[in-house]
């Protein structure tokens, strides 16, 4: 198993940046721990749902660590000890598995979603077209998305402008966010009027309401792969894990929470 940097002190051990709990030994033998996934920030709430139902099920048991998809790459990158990663999009997944970081046998495309404009409570609908005047829209506010140097959601987002041709007039007006739903907290605080987030986004937080969304052929396909990791301490638990996601049952889940399942 990769190892972290861990301090002791008096016999204890804290785990430092990763947030996860350390294998208990007990009398030389490691007990099992939880299967640790990385995901997207974007499946917080369906996931937890879905990896509880897992457990109910007499699964095992799973947390998980949410961040932009390319935060989570870098730190698997770096030897986070993870076991299954969630990805919201093809790019930041060929690029843990250009690395061999990945069992490919066990890669597949999990989920779809749609890219929104959202504004608060009661926002007025927005026919997004081509040419469509965002600028005037925000007025003097900005406009909330994950950074579109990195971060998927604002990858999609700033494709999807650009395709419509309003990408380098409100490029100014673009508050950078570090995930999604940091995004998603932007609009729902007040902070900017509109935000471009996913579809499942705009249904987990109702202080916030969908604009419009973005026609499908204006940005690449909205795809989440998934795949157990290569350095994975619990593969075995890890693709057991990923087989249940594929399920009639955890598809349902994801539905109810704006997710769409791929076959």
């Amino acid at each position: 198993m990769v190892s972290i940097s861990a301090l002791v002190r008096g016999g204890r051990t804290a785990v430092t940046g990763l947030g996860i709990l350390a294998i208990v030994c007990v009398g030389g033998q490691a007990q099992a721990r939880d299967v640790l996934v990385f995901a997207a920030a974007s499946q917080r709430d369906a996931l937890e749902v879905v990896m509880a139902a897992w457990t109910k099920g007499g699964g095992g048991t799973a947390k998980a660590s949410y961040e932009s998809s390319s935060t989570l790459a870098r730190q698997i990158e770096q030897g986070a000890p993870a076991d299954l990663f969630i990805s919201a999009n093809e790019t930041w997944m060929d690029y843990v598995a250009e690395r061999k970081l990945i069992d490919p046998a066990t890669r597949v495309d999990l989920l779809g979603n749609t890219l929104v404009l959202v504004g608060p409570k009661g926002v007025a609908p927005v026919a997004i077209a081509k040419g469509f005047d965002l600028a005037t829209l925000l007025g003097d506010g900005r406009l909330a998305m994950g950074d579109p140097d990195h971060v998927p959601a604002g990858i999609y987002g700033k494709a999807a402008l650009t395709s419509l041709g309003v990408w380098t007039v409100v490029e100014p007006k673009v508050a950078r966010a570090a995930n999604v739903r940091a995004a998603l907290a932007l609009v729902a605080r007040g902070e900017t009027p509109l935000g471009v987030v996913y579809g499942s986004d705009a249904a987990a937080d109702a202080t916030v309401a969908v604009a419009g969304t973005f026609p499908a052929d204006s940005h690449p396909p909205i795809v989440y792969p998934a795949a157990v990791l290569a350095a994975s301490g619990e593969p075995e638990a890890a693709k057991t894990l990923m087989a249940f996601l594929k399920t009639p049952e955890a598809s349902r889940i994801f539905a109810s929470y704006g997710f769409t399942a791929l076959d």
